[in-house]
């Protein structure tokens, strides 16, 4: 099944991460705070100087100096855009000869020294616990278990193409009844709050953002609009997580060993609350910025991670960046999942969905019955897409009424078929309704599933 997910998204490489003896990069950059000082102080002297060129390009063509009178106005104009290109090159740090350098096939990172998400935060934990305590009606926990809040979202604007509103809407609805179930806040988010990280980097300021203004909760739960629930019973177990800040599906095997961009899936994960997470996010933001940054970073990641498509840093390729090659300082406390389907890849899930109501139960959360369907690729928002529409919202349609006869099966309703928005009644009521209560509410499923055992 693993295999089956993952070949529809895998491209050959032979590249590796670099090693401390292989990063010719590094002896380009600064080595310590003297020789930063340095560097900053040589750039700063070809900015005057470029910038006096400029002064001197613009005055020749207004009050005339002698022998530099300018051949052509459109000579001028190309030396002034040549040399603000320059300008902007030396101020981003970005260094275009490592784009085309044929030996350089192991680079690192650039630390990106003039982005942050915000003021530095160093005694969150300390802070944190302090509100609990004096507001002992936000409590972390609720029933026994951590409070969880569910963020999602999608562009401000509408779709391009227009049936893409219709499955957001469903998307919502998929999971507005999955938090109501069982106990999530949930946060929907339609605003950019911060245009240096747009697209795939959106996530991380609001993450950081809820964190910061939501005190009281214990895990942050992000998820993509396109990802959606499909085993409405199934509830993360959270105790199995006491040790660790970050959940997140994939396989040490792709990720240790073959070093593969798809590795683990961004998609839907769990951050704590903590201090651990405000550092990672410090660490990982950095990548995001639009522009030559994010161009170089995605360059860098393409050469050291395998399969990794010639495109601008994502996400989730910085985060496997981040983690393989400083494993030491975040590995101990991220658990990567691979027990349920915190991330179920769609293809080989939505045409199995009749085996699966034949053979086993809500509950399971796996491969028998997956706790999350994503439609990576599909992009239904977007005008274009990795995949065939029709296949994919045909698809989508498939999910939703999965999902959806789990839900409206209390009501003595159920779809007509999977393709079907269509409902037809499911049971006769009877004299004595509240029987039906407890024999069809979800709310009590996970229970008896727990005493009926995990095997189908």
């Amino acid at each position: 099944m693993v295999g089956e997910s993952f070949a529809a998204q895998k491209r050959a490489s032979s590249t590796h991460l670099p090693t401390a003896a292989t990063h010719a990069a590094a002896a380009r950059r600064p080595a310590n705070p003297r020789n930063r000082q340095i560097h900053k102080t040589f750039n700063n002297i070809k900015i005057t100087i470029l910038c006096g060129f400029v002064t001197i390009l613009v005055l020749r063509g207004t009050i005339g100096l002698g022998n530099l009178v300018a051949d052509s106005e459109l000579d001028n104009q190309s030396l002034v855009e040549e040399t603000n290109r320059i300008l902007a090159e030396i101020r981003s740090g970005y260094d275009p000869g490592d784009a085309t350098d044929p030996g350089d096939q192991e680079r690192e990172m650039s630390v990106n020294e003039t982005y942050s998400l915000g003021p530095k935060i160093r005694s969150w934990d300390a802070s944190r616990r302090m509100w609990l305590r004096k507001n002992p009606g936000f409590s972390a926990s609720i029933n026994g278990k951590p409070r969880v809040m569910l963020v999602t979202g999608s562009p401000p604007g509408p779709c391009d193409n227009p049936i893409g509103d219709h499955y957001l809407l469903k998307a919502v609805k998929n999971k507005i009844d999955y938090c109501r179930i069982h106990g999530i806040e949930i946060v929907y988010n339609m605003a950019h709050l911060d245009r240096e990280l747009s697209g795939y980097w959106a996530k991380l300021p609001l993450i950081r953002k809820l964190m910061l203004s939501h005190p009281e909760v214990e895990w942050i739960w992000w998820m993509d609009s396109d990802a959606w629930f499909t085993d409405m019973v199934f509830e993360i177990p959270y105790g199995k997580y006491d040790r660790y800040n970050m959940v997140i599906h994939g396989y040490p095997d792709l990720l240790f060993n073959q070093k593969s961009w798809i590795a683990l899936n961004t998609g839907s994960f769990l951050f704590r609350n903590c201090q651990w997470s405000l550092d990672l996010l410090d660490v990982w933001a950095p990548m995001g910025p639009k522009g030559p940054i994010r161009d170089e970073a995605g360059r860098v990641l393409t050469a050291n991670l395998k399969g990794r498509p010639a495109f601008e840093a994502d996400d989730q390729s910085a985060l496997i960046y981040l983690l393989i090659s400083q494993k030491d300082k975040w590995m101990k406390k991220v658990f990567v999942e691979n027990t349920y389907y915190l991330h179920g890849f769609w293809q080989g899930l939505v045409d199995r969905y009749e085996e699966m109501m034949e053979k086993y139960h809500p509950g399971l959360g796996d491969e028998r019955w997956p706790f999350v369907t994503h439609f990576v690729g599909c992009k239904p928002c977007g005008s274009y897409g990795d995949y065939a529409a029709e296949k994919c919202l045909k698809s989508m349609e498939r999910a939703f009424n999965f999902a959806d006869n789990q839900v409206i099966k209390l009501y003595g309703f159920r779809h007509r078929g999977l393709l079907s928005p269509k409902i037809k009644r499911s049971r006769n009521e009877s004299v004595t309704p509240l029987k039906y209560v407890d024999e069809f509410d979800i709310r009590h499923s996970a229970h008896k599933i727990k005493h009926r055992g995990s095997k189908g």
